[in-house]
């Protein structure tokens, strides 16, 4: 049940509208960083593991053979290493995650205000960051005027969106952060029932061991 959890919130994250719509992005030959997805995708293999997993030392518990469940305990201490780090790549990347993804949008946004080479593509990408994140520019400067003087790039109601567009850049944050968030929420609960599940397999290996002896 909880690596049914697990994946269920990792597919979730995988297929959530906001990051796909930002993260398929290409602007001319280059694709927005994914790098967000690695996380997500160790969640995806840990929670199918886990359903696997927990139907071992299930059967094995029934079963009484500690065969079983010595493999149940030694997958659990790999998928616990997995998990750990995991976590310590998501705290050390946690930063550079959203980096990446605002330059991305710098480089795309300052194509399209100066008109350079490709600008089409990078109008479309600039568009779709703004949809999808309801916000305009980079930073306090451009967040303020762009939507006045290129409403080809921002909401139409241009004297709405002078007031209140948000800057792009800590939309960005918001975003990844809270997906992040949710990432550690799930990461910590998987560390908590995979130590649960260890101390069990170890006591039941010790009892069918003592019934086996007397």
């Amino acid at each position: 049940l909880a690596g049914g959890i697990i994946l269920g919130v990792a597919l979730w994250l995988r297929h959530d509208s906001q990051t796909t719509n930002i993260l398929y992005l290409q602007l001319g030959e280059k694709q927005a960083p994914n790098t967000f997805y690695v996380g997500i995708y160790i969640l995806i293999a840990v929670g199918a593991v886990m359903m696997f997993v927990g139907f071992l030392g299930c059967y094995g518990a029934i079963q009484e053979s500690q065969c079983l469940l010595g493999t149940f305990f030694t997958c659990l201490v790999i998928l616990f290493a997995c998990e750990v780090a995991a976590g310590i790549w998501g705290f050390v990347n946690k930063d550079q995650i959203a980096k990446d993804v605002k330059q991305f949008y710098d480089q795309a946004l300052q194509q399209a205000l100066m008109g350079e080479s490709d600008a089409n593509n990078a109008k479309a990408v600039v568009k779709t960051f703004h949809e999808t994140l309801d916000c305009c520019g980079s930073d306090i400067v451009t967040a303020t005027f762009t939507p006045v003087w290129r409403d080809d790039l921002c909401r139409k109601d241009s004297l709405k969106s002078f007031f209140e567009n948000t800057n792009c850049h800590k939309k960005i944050d918001e975003l990844f952060s809270g997906k992040l968030y949710l990432i550690g929420i799930a990461a910590v609960v998987v560390a908590v029932i995979m130590i649960f599940e260890m101390i069990l397999s170890m006591v039941l290996c010790c009892g069918i061991r003592n019934s086996s002896v007397y």
